[in-house]
């Protein structure tokens, strides 16, 4: 797969899965939306690791920049 992710794309991503974490751990998430919200951080993690946005790719999007 190409890559379609800039570093500030994962780092913002990345970011947002710390935050669910925390309000997980702090109690503040519970039931169905920290079900929800932990399948959304489990794809925010795997698409900031590999650098590919599954979503991006039917649009042509990409965070990249110009190389």
């Amino acid at each position: 797969m190409t890559k379609n992710m800039g570093n500030l794309d994962r780092l913002f991503r990345l970011v947002v899965v710390v935050a669910i974490g925390a309000a997980y751990a702090m109690g503040q998430l519970s039931g169905t939306l920290a079900i929800i919200l932990g399948v959304v951080a489990v794809m925010f993690l795997l698409t900031s690791l590999v650098g590919t946005c599954p979503a991006y790719l039917p649009f042509g999007l990409s965070t990249r920049g110009k190389n």
